[in-house]
């Protein structure tokens, strides 16, 4: 297929500004930055986990916030089973964790969020064993049917740890092979493990709902200024255009304490449709 670049939707994450903002002052920021939509963090913070909580008078605000400022919520970043993992062997954690993923599947539904990213571990602080991993495939069968008869597609991401590389991301792809659950791509975790990023990408062909970009190099993650890291960002989207990629991509910055967060927000977006328009083009 043919693509213009053009149409491939650039998405925020919410760490990228301030966490004292307010949503209608975050999605205000996001929209005057050149984005075409927010993607929603559910971490392992208390307050971040206490919204899928939120009762539906403050739902519906936060859903008129939205029409108001013509800026979607698409996706949800959600992180919060780094503290509760579906892998554990605890069963009262073990419940927590689906609970926390029913929930925010449910959330979803309300606020219009189309794909959850699901955090690529079995278990984060503790080592991963064959009944972590036993656990980990159980209970996230129960989120892919909660989600299938939402109508919310569920994404898998390659991480850090555990599931650091997508060929391992399509073991579980396969194993469900349901419409909804699909693969996430983080090209820079992929260059903080070391891996070759384009044939990791090519094993996504057919089942890539989105995808992360961010810079890292090996040894480090986070605060990497684009263009600073070790990502190929030219190939990755050259690669994207082959795989015929039309999902959502989200620029993934950790710049929320920094004073000109806004600067680098507006700033990295200029330099990321750049080099998208440059590898689609190619």
């Amino acid at each position: 297929m043919k693509i213009n670049p053009e149409m491939i939707e650039l998405g925020m994450y919410e760490k990228a500004l301030p966490q004292s903002l307010s949503w209608a002052q975050r999605l205000a920021a996001a929209r005057d930055a050149n984005y075409d939509f927010v993607e929603m963090s559910i971490d392992d913070s208390d307050e971040r986990i206490q919204r899928l909580e939120w009762g539906l008078t403050t739902r519906n605000k936060l859903k008129r916030e939205i029409q108001e400022s013509d800026m979607r919520i698409k996706s949800m970043s959600l992180s919060a089973h780094r503290r509760f993992p579906l892998g554990s062997e605890n069963p009262k954690t073990s419940t927590i964790a689906v609970d926390i993923l029913k929930k925010a599947i449910d959330f979803s539904v309300d606020l219009g969020i189309r794909y959850i990213l699901i955090a690529g571990s079995d278990v984060y602080h503790e080592e991963s064993n064959a009944k972590t991993q036993e656990n980990f495939l159980a209970n996230l069968e129960q989120g892919v049917i909660y989600a299938a008869q939402a109508g919310v597609m569920l994404a898998l991401e390659n991480w850090d740890i555990r599931i650091e590389s997508i060929s391992k991301v399509m073991h579980y792809v396969n194993y469900f092979n349901s419409p909804w659950f699909q693969a996430y791509v983080d090209v820079g975790n992929l260059v903080y493990a070391e891996k070759d990023v384009l044939a990791e990408m090519e094993f996504a062909r057919g089942h890539l709902a989105a995808v992360h970009v961010k810079d890292t190099k090996p040894g480090q993650l986070r605060f990497v200024t684009p263009g600073e890291g070790d990502v190929p960002f030219v190939p990755v989207f050259e690669k994207l255009a082959d795989l015929d990629f039309v999902g959502s991509i989200v620029l993934e910055l950790w710049t929320a304490d920094l004073p000109n967060a806004m600067d680098i927000v507006k700033s990295s977006n200029v330099w990321i449709r750049e080099k998208m328009r440059e590898g689609w083009l190619k």
